[in-house]
């Protein structure tokens, strides 16, 4: 799987894509298979997005028809855990188009650090986008059709060309659906929330993730806006910011 992916050197020796086969999870292009700890964090993301109560719908299709891809790296933030998963996304970047499913997503977890508060994931977060584009940028241009300016309204985080909207998780959120032992990110292919615009589908699907919101929580999250309202790169942490906020 490595053959041509031109972030092979940087991360190639630390790549952990993996795939659930609906019953195990298995490594993509290797007979070896993952390691018990990538398995306990995998089966713990999956518990939490099939649950009965969990808000996304969209999260909850991925993982009902395994349209998704998961790896666990070192730490959030460090450099050679940003290569790793810079080769793995590419892959997944390259594997799309025969994914099938309505939605399909790219799940990264972090055996560290422990995160205590919203603004240390939220600085991690962005360590990691920034060390993934300064590998992209090596070999690829920002994608088509978005900004690469985080003030932006169209703003959209770009790997491999593609455009991304990235969640991020972790233990200390503030929204209960984002709350998970281990830091994690998210990266959805922008293409899909087109189609479902395209399709006239798009209202209704925020509608349903808004209500079963107030239902879990409360409230519906401060942050969700549409793409062209503000820029969606407050969203990604899940964090609650006002409108002075800059990207870190």
């Amino acid at each position: 799987m490595t053959v041509g992916n031109p972030f092979a050197a940087q991360g190639g020796a630390a790549s952990n894509y993996c795939r659930f086969d609906g019953r195990r999870l298995v490594r993509v292009g290797s007979n070896s298979a993952p390691t018990p700890l990538t398995a306990f964090v995998h089966d713990n993301v999956l518990a939490l997005a099939t649950n009965r109560q969990f808000t996304c719908t969209g999260a909850k299709s991925v993982m009902r028809q395994r349209s998704y891809r998961f790896g666990l790296y070192s730490c959030l933030g460090d450099r050679v855990s940003a290569a790793a998963l810079a080769h793995d996304l590419y892959l997944f970047v390259r594997e799309l188009p025969r994914i099938e499913g309505d939605f399909a997503t790219m799940i990264a977890s972090f055996e560290a650090p422990s995160i205590g508060d919203e603004e240390t994931f939220e600085r991690l977060l962005w360590s990691t986008l920034q060390q993934l584009h300064e590998f992209d940028a090596q070999h690829h241009k920002w994608a088509a059709g978005v900004s690469p300016d985080p003030t932006a309204t169209d703003f959209s985080f770009s790997f491999t060309g593609t455009p991304f909207f990235v969640i991020g998780l972790h233990a200390a959120s503030s929204r209960v659906t984002r709350r998970l032992a281990w830091p994690t990110l998210v990266f959805n292919p922008h293409e899909q929330f087109d189609e479902l615009k395209r399709r006239g589908s798009f209202e209704r699907f925020r509608h349903v993730i808004r209500e079963a919101e107030r239902r879990l929580q409360g409230d519906i999250n401060p942050m969700s806006s549409d793409f062209g309202e503000s820029s969606e790169a407050a969203q990604y942490s899940g964090r609650h910011v006002d409108e002075t906020w800059r990207c870190p």
